[in-house]
């Protein structure tokens, strides 16, 4: 089987490359990180200048028309820079329902403008009690005259600080925990009745807890099937979770590099601490993890391409090894570096804090575990 990119992945790929080494260094990404917007407007301009927000989307909408190989090249670059920019938010989640969802009248006005960079977004769907169960929800929309009305909470909503717009997972019928009355709301994330608390995580990215309280949407808001919005939800998940384990491999890539490096310069009793076998046979060890993580990815990548329901169980599989070998990648970056690998003014430490977010979006490991069992089971 081939595993070469195209000439147009290649393309992207080193174009994302070139940005990060020339004009997204580290003391660059603390100061966009440090700044009042968490991001920069100029990268995100120059990103839909160089095509790369329209990399997921429909040729009929100005997009690229990839598919899940192009977005996952894009996803593993930005991660090696750690790139902080709401990508992931606004072109995978915001962006990807809408594509999904959508009605034509929706993708025409709303893909033009993700792909424009003209509008910033995100999708608000974890509720206190839910934690990774996406059909638990109190969110509620209800009708009212020829629209709803919004009612609830949405946390952790991912560049919830920035968004203009977000897609809001609300439950227009039925009980808590009901996998049918679920629908999807594109909603303005300064609407009356919209408050925000606004906070950073761990990694440097912006969220925002947001409440709703009796916020009026028009009838056109509803994004797709009243009440079947699950499914649509559940199969971008799925794309989401490639995704991020693109970007998880693409960090645990930099971290075994830097390791590499540190240790061949790094001297201790006058001989470079690379030396010694003993750390020789652990960089051994973290690169076979991340290989290991790599061809995972490239199965799951070739399951989703050729059918996305032959890749299920692929992807649960996949995020479990991801959450065990991404520990033991930056873990063992961490111990070799010694004491600088646990200073905030080196990147390391970074890495394996977004590391740690990754693994924790739309399930953990111990989540999907039973997950694949449960799909190895019914299949």
């Amino acid at each position: 089987m081939n595993f070469d990119f195209t000439e147009e992945q290649q393309m992207v790929r080193d174009s994302i490359a070139r940005f990060v080494q020339d004009d997204y260094d580290w003391d660059t990404r603390k100061a966009i990180v440090a700044s009042e917007k968490g991001l920069s407007a100029d990268n995100w301009k120059l990103f839909a200048e160089l095509g790369w927000l329209s990399i997921p989307f429909a040729e009929e909408h100005g997009g690229f028309g990839g598919n899940i190989v192009d977005l996952s090249v894009v996803m593993e670059e930005l991660g090696k820079g750690l790139v902080v920019e709401p990508y992931f938010p606004t072109v995978v989640l915001f962006g990807g329902l809408i594509a999904r969802a959508g009605n034509d009248a929706q993708q025409a006005e709303w893909l033009p403008r993700v792909i424009g960079g003209d509008v910033l977004g995100g999708f608000a769907y974890v509720e206190r009690q839910s934690r990774f169960a996406l059909h638990d929800c109190l969110t509620t929309a209800t009708p009212s005259g020829d629209g709803f009305v919004l009612n609830g909470e949405k946390v952790v909503v991912f560049n919830g600080e920035q968004a203009d717009h977000l897609v809001v997972l609300a439950r227009t019928s039925g009980e808590q925990s009901d996998r049918t009355g679920l629908s999807l709301f594109i909603v303005e994330a300064s609407a009356a009745g919209i408050d925000k608390m606004n906070y950073p995580m761990m990694d440097g990215q912006r969220v925002a807890n947001v409440t709703f309280k009796d916020v009026a949407l028009p009838a056109d808001a509803l994004l797709g099937e009243e009440g079947n919005a699950l499914a649509v939800v559940e199969a971008l998940v799925d794309e989401a979770i490639i995704a991020l384990a693109s970007e998880a491999v693409g960090i645990m890539g930099v971290l075994n590099t830097k390791t590499l490096e540190y240790a061949k310069t790094r001297e201790q009793f006058g001989v470079a601490i690379g030396s010694y076998q003993a750390l020789q046979h652990r960089m051994v060890d973290t690169m076979m993890a991340y290989e290991q993580c790599k061809s995972l990815l490239f199965k799951a990548l070739c399951e989703y391409k050729q059918e996305p329901a032959m890749a299920a169980e692929t992807i649960h599989a996949l995020k479990v090894l991801i959450d065990r070998n991404a520990k033991h990648v930056f873990g063992e970056a961490i111990q070799i570096h010694g004491g600088m690998g646990m200073t905030d003014e080196l990147d390391i430490g970074h890495y394996a804090k977004r590391l740690m977010m990754i693994n924790t979006t739309f399930g953990d490991a111990n989540f999907h575990r039973n997950r694949f069992v449960e799909t190895a089971f019914a299949a």
